[in-house]
């Protein structure tokens, strides 16, 4: 049987830090594109153990303990539906996912910062749909004005995004390391090369 303190990595040639398992919700889909759903491999086996995933594909490298040798999974799917939230999170890197890291002024991705469309000091607030991301030059261009004022043109208004939305534009921007097991979960709607 596991038990946790019991469980120490084998000498493989990846170590064990580096095999974070791909986490899938009940209907094989990610749970999270960006960021990705991953999960360490103690938590990733620890769910195993409890009977809360299932493992659809592993590494080759293993775990052992005195009475279990086991391949560290590389990819899990729950065996329970777990509903996504329809709205994320209201965070910088939220907001920059949803203006694609681009300056919504000039389309820069460099010096990124965030503007309140109408300033505070007009009267806008910190929400979704008045705030956006903006390069440092450009937002200290605009200063306390709105837009208009500072005769700059907004290439996308800013809006409340769904969580599918979000995950749609984090398709965009894959992690810098994907392991080949994950790439048939994490684009499943593309098309097949023949």
């Amino acid at each position: 049987m596991y038990e946790a303190g019991l469980l120490e990595a084998a000498a493989p040639a990846r170590h064990p830090e580096n095999c974070p398992a791909l986490v899938l919700n009940a209907d094989y889909t990610p749970l999270s594109y960006y960021p990705l759903s991953l999960w360490p491999w103690q938590t990733a086996i620890k769910a195993v153990f409890l009977d809360k995933v299932d493992i659809i594909a592993s590494y080759d490298e293993q775990v052992h303990s005195p009475s279990l040798d086991m391949q560290i999974p590389s990819v899990i799917a729950l065996k329970q539906y777990v509903k996504p939230s329809e709205y994320p999170a209201f965070t910088r890197f939220n907001l920059f996912l949803r203006d694609k890291f681009q300056c919504v002024y000039c389309g820069s991705g460099d010096n990124l910062t965030f503007d309140h469309v109408i300033p505070r000091r007009l009267g806008g607030g910190t929400s979704w749909e008045n705030v956006a991301a903006a390069c440092l030059p450009c937002n200290l261009k605009k200063g306390g004005r709105t837009p208009q004022q500072a005769h700059m043109q907004l290439h996308s208004k800013p809006i409340r995004p769904t969580s599918w939305q979000l995950q749609h534009i984090g398709r965009a921007f894959p992690p810098n390391h994907l392991h080949e097991t994950w790439r048939d979960w994490l684009y499943w709607d593309v098309e097949l090369e023949q």
